[in-house]
């Protein structure tokens, strides 16, 4: 055996949904460099377009709505006329609750007041967005025997949020982090435990990568706040997950189903 050729994605394509966004790019970024056929997927058709012509000659962009079984299904079927066949999908595309301004993002991010509009978006994309895409790409992958799903959760899907990192210098709350983030991203993690072990007569893999937080021109006090909080003392860059997202997706970790791979820069270590 070759160490170095069970990370090999070559005659592979990935399905990458979320693929315009921070991690999503980075992510098809690197498995184009290790020669999958990457299918970008993101609502935003331009934005996947300019990153898949910056992949491999094999790679390709889809307009994507998680939200709706009719767009993933007529992704599948286009994936399927190209490339014949769906080795790889990660479930990333995922939304945070957008509020008008400041005030209103500390009155309606508390709990009391959380608009039920705000949970039920937050959950469709996050949650059954993540559903529909293994539903629909993953039943090709059983029907050929083989596959590996990778569902992208977070530590807040292990742990609460700790409310104090919202905090800035002046000792003012400037908003909370809401319920339905956290909520949909625990469910993923389970979901992923029922997938493996529904799929796993079928050679489908399905595992979760739970990411810490990236840095992302957040105000100086959050980065602050959040390195305290991890071992490693300090934030993500996209980069940091390219290794596990590549482990996950290849043959280099063809016995483990059914886990979560945490990579938070030890945030869940203490």
């Amino acid at each position: 055996m070759n160490a170095l050729n069970i990370f090999s994605l070559k005659g592979k394509t990935a399905i990458i949904t979320g693929g315009a966004g921070l991690i999503g790019k980075m992510q098809c970024k690197a498995l184009s460099d290790f020669e999958a056929s990457v299918v970008v997927c993101d609502i935003d058709i331009e934005k996947s377009e300019i990153i898949a012509n910056n992949l491999n000659a094999d790679s390709f962009a889809i307009q994507l709505d998680v939200e709706s079984e009719k767009s993933i299904t007529k992704a599948k079927n286009a994936v399927l006329s190209k490339t014949g066949r769906i080795d790889i999908l990660i479930n990333n595309a995922a939304v945070n609750d957008v509020f008008a301004n400041d005030t209103s993002a500390l009155e309606q991010s508390m709990f009391e007041n959380y608009p039920l509009e705000l949970w039920i978006k937050s959950l469709n994309v996050n949650l059954t967005g993540t559903f529909l895409c293994c539903k629909i790409f993953g039943t090709e992958m059983a029907n050929q025997n083989k596959g590996s799903i990778i569902n992208v959760a977070s530590t807040y899907g292990m742990v609460g949020p700790d409310q104090s990192i919202y905090v800035d210098e002046n000792g003012e709350q400037k908003f909370f982090k809401s319920p339905s983030y956290p909520a949909g991203k625990g469910a993923i993690i389970n979901f992923t435990r029922y997938l493996a072990a529904y799929w796993g007569n079928k050679g489908i893999r399905v595992n979760t990568l739970s990411p810490g937080g990236i840095i992302n021109g957040q105000d100086e006090y959050f980065i602050k706040n959040y390195s305290k909080k991890t071992i490693l003392g300090k934030m993500a860059n996209p980069e940091d997950y390219v290794g596990a997202v590549i482990f996950l997706s290849s043959d280099a970790s063809s016995y483990m189903t059914g886990a979560n791979l945490v990579v938070d820069g030890g945030w869940t270590a203490w």
